[in-house]
């Protein structure tokens, strides 16, 4: 096959997922093959979310199930510059991924706390971004493998990392680190969960502080999801509003639930939105965010069910952005990342300016075209991106100062 056919081949699939994103009323402004790219991954996803919905209602497979599945199919688990190895941290299984040159003196580790809901995400689907991590930064990285929703209910996933993270500062000399030299990271749940067991820490004085939170597009609050960045991208793929509020109530119900007033803060009783209107509020947004259009909306009529259901999500232990400021003052110094395509992205400023109110170093970046999930590196170089690369280089360089 000759290039001016590979090239026609190329341009015909690049204008049908061209449309296909304009028929998801998207508009992502990268370039040309960023976008085909972009395309491409919505694509895939849209279709593996679909066929696992009707493998579920077959009752063949449920969707999370399928899901899971779909995600570690691409995910290369060995490295020839890495010494991987698959251990237990109590009763729960991380896998560690160790760079093979030598070292004379304890070193750093990051431990990370892997996206996907508390659901979809898998040791083995991270592989990729934990070896890229370990590679580049040169430093020991440790995937948690906490238990998975709907399987596992809730706290069960805070509780695995939270136990594997005391067991390995408490252990950390053994395995050649510096237990003063440990960073959290996590990326979309995975940071909501790096956020809850930093905080769970802080009283601790039988083990050594955690040195820094690393932040990937986190979810930190549920009291409000008609902010900006949940307007604009509402139709933005991968996670798209409905999705997210979906697998939110999947997570804390183990069942599909109508979510039509969940999109518009029905769940949210009045007492609660006025209690923490002084974080979580359009007003602590700047204008600059709101450009691409903001309009205040009217909640809808309060829903004593979604309310039952999503309660625990007003708990200060389990909402990082409900957290008092005196326990806000005490976390490590922070790297934030967020994207401008994600309805996530005003949970992060909200943190952010939560955390420098309050005295503690942030290292911000956001992602001008960036859209949640840009993180997820997996093996095929089709799905990575510009700007997850330049992201990756920043990331290296904070964990790098430790």
């Amino acid at each position: 096959m000759n290039l001016s056919l590979l090239l026609v081949i190329y341009l015909a699939l690049s204008f049908v997922f061209w449309r296909y994103l304009s028929f998801r009323r998207v508009g992502i402004p990268v370039g040309i093959f960023e976008s085909c790219k972009y395309a491409l991954a919505v694509f895939y996803m849209d279709a593996v979310f679909l066929l696992g919905s009707i493998l579920e209602t077959l009752g063949i497979c449920s969707q999370i199930k399928f899901v899971r599945l779909s995600l570690m199919l691409c995910a290369r688990q060995t490295d020839q510059n890495l010494c991987i190895r698959d251990e237990r941290f109590g009763n729960v299984p991380v896998r560690i991924y160790e760079p093979k040159h030598p070292y004379t003196e304890p070193r750093r580790c990051v431990i990370y706390i892997h996206g996907g809901a508390g659901m979809i995400g898998t040791i083995r689907a991270y592989a990729a971004v934990c070896r890229r991590l370990a590679l580049r930064s040169g430093t020991m990285v440790v995937n948690v493998g906490f238990r998975l929703g709907p399987e596992h209910a809730h706290p069960a996933q805070c509780e695995d990392c939270l136990s594997a993270v005391e067991h390995f500062l408490k252990e950390a000399m053994n395995y050649g680190v510096d237990p003063n030299r440990i960073i959290l990271a996590g990326d979309s749940g995975g940071a909501t969960l790096v956020s809850l067991v930093c905080q769970n820490l802080l009283s601790r004085k039988d083990i050594p502080k955690i040195q820094a939170q690393l932040l990937i597009y986190p979810v930190l609050q549920t009291v409000d999801v008609t902010l900006p960045s949940y307007q604009q991208n509402c139709f933005a793929p991968i996670l798209f509003k409905e999705r997210a509020i979906k697998l939110a109530l999947r997570f804390m119900t183990r069942e599909m639930v109508d979510i039509k007033g969940a999109m518009k803060n029905a769940h949210v009783p009045d007492d609660i939105s006025v209690k923490y209107r002084k974080w979580i509020s359009a007003d602590h947004i700047p204008d600059e965010f709101k450009v691409r259009g903001y309009v205040p909306m009217v909640p809808a009529p309060f829903s004593e069910k979604l309310y039952k259901l999503s309660e625990i999500s007003f708990q200060p232990d389990n909402c990082p952005l409900l957290a008092e400021d005196d326990i806000v003052r005490q976390l490590p110094e922070t790297f934030l990342l967020t994207c401008e395509y994600d309805i996530l992205r005003d949970d992060g400023l909200l943190y952010k300016k939560r955390l420098e109110d309050n005295g503690v170093p942030v290292t911000w970046l956001h992602l001008k075209k960036g859209f949640h999930g840009i993180m997820f590196n997996n093996d095929l170089m089709f799905f990575q991106y510009q700007e997850a690369e330049h992201a990756m280089k920043r990331i290296v360089d904070f964990i790098q100062r430790f």
